[in-house]
């Protein structure tokens, strides 16, 4: 079918009847080169204010690289003793990864008193003596002197030895690292998973892998003539001295209480306050002013903020928690549920109100019936959400497991567990936001 070319006169006559379809406002034009321009500045702009690129630059990223590591392994950290014809004395941290009446098979002490460490290999070890200390790299020795000014680097030090001020620092890479000093040395030994993670040296079920503790819970005899086996070893779990199994569960449960609470709290004031804030509600312009300036006011100010001034008001724990919630929420779900009931159909309430219903009653069935399932559904994705932000208010005092994250970082030496509240962290957030994504889907009749 052969098209029809329009003569000039018709071209002439729609561009004067169409301007804007045929000519394009300098913004059509070049809204989006400009748009893009002022976006590429502005990051620049930001880039030099906050010194961006000396802050890269200056980061310790071997640190991190360091704490990194710790997330999904875990370090033995011996300090060996140094006295002059004394045997070399191996001295352990708090948290007792090992028991004192157990041998080591990484690291031992020789007949002559001097100890030996490994990493990975026979390849790859130190054997520690009051003053030398012999680095092998590959198999290759490098003999390190001690002294009262410290420890002397050997000439042909490989890469992997480096000296700082009096400490000669070896690398082993992930297999760990030590730091020779003039009367002690300082061993960090690295293995893949979380060390004692069931149970602490204490427990019998300690060093047991899980055919052994099954077998021995199910068919095993009983080692507590008091309980089970069972019942031992989830007593030994929860009360593992080093990960805090029960104390980190309980403050876990205390955030959800706290998120479940203070949402609740400020759903159950914040719908009748709406209703005084909804124009077609209540015609009054001063009461609907006044109650979205409240609304304004309390979620205008951070959760982070209401936490910290309930927790210097009340002392730490989880009630500052649940006062920052209801409070952040109380705004924000009174702002969303006001705008709902403003967007109702007035037929249904005009409909009620025409057989002479008391006020209350029109709102009863001509209102609630409407906005409820939005009401619920808002509810409920701001208590999945304040799962979440209870985590971080109770880090600043307001109880829950934020507060017990905090403290592990803190320390430097803990990231193991971080990772491990982290985890449970993101499997109650998985958790809970399923359960709200399937509440909501059905209040809103959707379907499965």
């Amino acid at each position: 079918m052969a098209q029809l070319a329009l003569t000039d006169i018709e071209r002439e006559t729609l561009k004067a009847n169409y301007p804007a379809v045929f000519e394009k406002s300098f913004w059509q034009r070049h809204g989006i080169a400009i748009g893009v321009a002022v976006t590429v500045v502005y990051l620049a702009f930001c880039f030099v204010f906050f010194n961006v690129g000396s802050v890269i630059s200056e980061g310790r990223w071997d640190r991190a690289g360091a704490y990194l590591q710790d997330w999904y392994s875990w370090r033995a950290q011996p300090r060996l003793k140094l006295a002059p014809g004394e045997p070399v004395e191996i001295a352990w941290n708090s948290r007792a990864q090992y028991r004192t009446d157990e041998p080591i098979d990484w690291l031992f002490t020789n007949p002559d008193g001097s100890v030996t460490a490994t990493f990975g290999s026979d390849a790859d070890r130190i054997v520690v003596t009051p003053e030398v200390v012999t680095v092998y790299l590959g198999g290759t020795p490098h003999e390190v002197t001690l002294g009262p000014d410290g420890a002397t680097m050997p000439q042909d030090a490989p890469g992997a030895m480096t000296f700082k001020t009096d400490k000669v620092l070896v690398d082993f890479g992930f297999a760990g690292s030590a730091e020779i000093r003039g009367t002690q040395v300082y061993i960090q030994r690295r293995f893949l998973g979380w060390a004692n993670f069931w149970f602490d040296t204490k427990s019998a079920f300690w060093g047991m892998g899980l055919p052994q503790v099954v077998w021995t819970i199910v068919a095993g005899e009983r080692i507590d003539p008091n309980m089970s086996n069972l019942e031992l070893a989830w007593d030994d779990f929860l009360g593992n001295s080093v990960w805090q199994h029960a104390d980190i569960l309980s403050k876990l449960g205390q955030t959800i209480v706290m998120a479940f609470v203070g949402t609740l709290l400020g759903t159950l004031v914040a719908a009748p306050l709406a209703f005084i804030a909804a124009r077609n509600i209540t015609p009054n312009a001063a009461a609907n002013w006044m109650m979205k300036r409240i609304f304004d006011l309390l979620r205008s100010i951070d959760m982070l903020i209401w936490a910290l001034f309930f927790t210097r008001s009340f002392g730490p724990g989880p009630i500052p928690g649940i006062a920052a919630i209801f409070f952040t929420d109380t705004g924000a779900l009174g702002k969303v549920y006001a705008e709902a009931l403003e967007n109702i159909d007035d037929k249904e309430r005009e409909g009620v109100k025409s057989v002479g219903a008391h006020m209350l009653t029109v709102q009863r069935y001509g209102v609630v019936p409407q906005v409820l399932p939005v009401f619920i559904s808002q509810s409920l994705y701001f208590w999945e959400s304040n799962i979440r932000s209870a985590t971080v208010i109770g880090a600043v005092g307001a109880g829950g497991i934020g507060l017990k994250l905090l403290e592990a970082m803190k320390t430097n030496a803990d990231w193991d567990k971080v990772a491990y509240m982290v985890v449970l962290i993101l499997i109650v957030v998985f958790v809970f936001d399923n359960i709200s994504n399937a509440l909501r889907s059905r209040l809103i009749g959707a379907k499965h």
